[in-house]
């Protein structure tokens, strides 16, 4: 058989769905990248936002009415973890489901839906018998799984779930509490990663810095950055993504400061500014957030940061905004993404009066986002005349696309680099002009 799988949402799903392929093909089940020549469509989504939510919903109902008679539709992910109950009155030509938590059990469920079997409430007993109960318990057998990298960077998850308390968040109720992956197996996979010809490492969660929480340990990552740099030969780039103010420990700093292979680039979702926000999102103080900014700075002098702000948040005040906006002004973040409130249902947030409304919303992002882009286009021509060394990413018209350790991959800029060079590859560029996000530079 063959199937097809689009994937909606965030990197943590991104690398999911390497999973997933990993597990259809051990299932001897054929991808292909062509809705008509699949025998089983899937989508995995992502259900963390209002956004979010009606994206899938698109993608399921325009995958719905092309679907053949002999074709199966599956809903895979953090929208059924979500709102599975409710998904077959939304779109009813889907035939099946599978949570984020779940997914040893799709080639049990394809076998049951191709041999229309009828499902019964507790198939996921039948499809999971046998198993160690570790595996079920950490849902971790897919992540162990070889990936299919794309290119020269590939994500790697080391957790999945949450036990943080922020008001505005669904992520709790989908996926459930912090559970760390076992950091044999990261290493493991981080070998075969660079055996297929991997460059970069992307560190993913949906907290990276509570790895190893679970267990008693506060410095587990640092721990496992430093297996990585010791352990994992030909790695090139580690980079570090999801992680939360609270939790950058002095180690940690000092490990990504002194490891050659560490990226002096950290991304830090801070959310707001203002301490009566934060205080109503249950984040942390900024008072802890500014001493925590400071000491990576100090020992880290080139890092770059990249963080998101929410704006609209219930409550959120004039002056309150304005404390965001000469927050962002001081600390001259190089990456910066806003995001409107969404009121999700189910979140403490949800209650909180007065919600702003949509159009107020609309406008702080806008003035967030203008005032981001001066700071991010001084902040890139302080690299003109610079080197960098850049991971090439496409070719094509005699111009090659590149990141450097400034740019994670989707969310930030990239390098322009004015000849076709090998991709995969790490080169060093000369920067020699700079744009609001991106570089443009010519090899050495």
């Amino acid at each position: 058989m063959r199937y097809y799988l689009l994937t909606l949402g965030c990197a943590k799903n991104v690398a999911d769905s390497d999973g997933i392929r990993a597990l259809l093909r051990e299932a001897q089940l054929e991808a292909t990248d062509q809705t008509n020549a699949a025998d089983v469509l899937i989508v995995n989504t992502c259900g963390f936002l209002q956004a979010s939510r009606q994206e899938a919903l698109r993608a399921l109902r325009e995958l719905a009415h092309d679907k053949r008679d002999d074709q199966l539709l599956i809903a895979a992910g953090c929208l059924i973890s979500r709102y599975g109950q409710t998904l077959q009155r939304e779109v009813p030509q889907v035939d099946g489901v599978v949570d984020a938590g779940h997914w040893l059990a799709l080639p049990h469920l394809i076998h049951q839906l191709k041999n229309k079997n009828e499902i019964p409430q507790d198939w996921l007993t039948d499809a999971y018998a046998g198993l160690p109960l570790e595996q079920i318990s950490a849902r971790s057998i897919v992540e162990r799984l070889a990936r299919t990298p794309q290119g020269g960077s590939a994500y790697l998850k080391i957790a999945d779930g949450c036990d943080r308390p922020c008001t505005f968040c669904t992520i709790p109720a989908i996926k459930g509490v912090h559970r760390s992956k076992p950091a044999d197996a990261v290493i493991a996979e981080a070998r075969e990663l660079v055996a297929r010809g991997v460059k970069e490492i992307v560190l993913v969660a949906q907290d990276t810095t509570a790895y190893g929480w679970d267990w008693d340990q506060r410095d587990a990552l640092a721990a496992l950055l430093e297996r990585l740099g010791a352990e994992v030969a030909g790695l090139c780039w580690v980079r570090l993504m999801y992680t939360y103010p609270s939790h950058i420990t002095p180690r940690l700093i000092e490990t990504m400061a002194r490891l050659p292979q560490v990226l002096h680039y950290i991304d830090l979702p801070l959310q707001h500014a203002h301490p009566e926000t934060l205080k109503r999102m249950k984040r942390p103080n900024p008072v802890v957030t500014r001493d925590m900014l400071n000491a990576l700075r100090a020992a880290i002098p080139d890092l770059v940061i990249r963080t998101t702000f929410i704006v609209g948040f219930p409550g959120e005040t004039d002056d309150e905004f304005k404390t965001l906006l000469q927050f962002m002004d001081t600390q001259r973040f190089d990456r910066v993404g806003v995001f409107e409130y969404s009121r999700e249902d189910g979140t403490p947030a949800a209650l909180l009066e007065p919600q702003v409304p949509a159009k107020t919303k609309t406008q702080r992002r806008n003035a967030a986002m203008k005032l981001q882009q001066k700071i991010s286009f001084a902040r890139n021509q302080q690299f003109i005349g610079r080197e960098l060394a850049v991971l090439i990413e496409g070719v094509g018209d005699g111009i090659s696309i590149a990141r450097s350790y400034r740019d994670a991959p989707e969310v930030d800029g990239v390098v322009l680099i004015q000849k076709e060079l090998p991709p995969g590859e790490i080169v060093r560029v000369k920067i020699s002009q700079a744009i609001e996000y991106d570089l443009i530079g010519s090899p050495i």
